[in-house]
């Protein structure tokens, strides 16, 4: 079982700006060949810091309003959430070390 948690228009209120831990969403898309190249990293980051932050992906072809929302224009997208609020953003393919600097004095 994948310790990442697929974000929907339904759970994502719940899921991110509800959460009491910081929160990294991966927006991403099927057909996106760098999405796929960070997928190993978001997935071992999101087993490594399971109790630290929650690990969250975005489909941007089928949750299209909440990619809108936060004006996700290139995938992929990582944000990190803290207390509701989008408070760090990335874009593009990056090393697993790059994407943890974005969340490790959160936790």
């Amino acid at each position: 079982m994948s310790a990442e948690v697929t974000l929907t228009a339904e759970n994502f209120k719940k899921e991110v700006l509800e959460s009491k831990i910081p929160v990294l969403v991966d927006f991403w898309a099927e057909w996106c060949m760098p999405c796929k190249m960070i997928g190993p990293s978001i997935s071992q980051i999101a087993e490594t810091y399971k109790d630290k932050i929650k690990v969250g992906k975005l489909n941007v072809d089928s949750e299209a309003e909440i990619a809108s929302q936060y004006s996700i224009i290139s995938i992929p997208t990582l944000i990190i959430f803290k207390d509701g609020q989008a408070i760090r953003q990335k874009v593009g393919a990056m090393p697993r070390h790059e994407i943890e600097k974005l969340f490790s004095d959160l936790i």
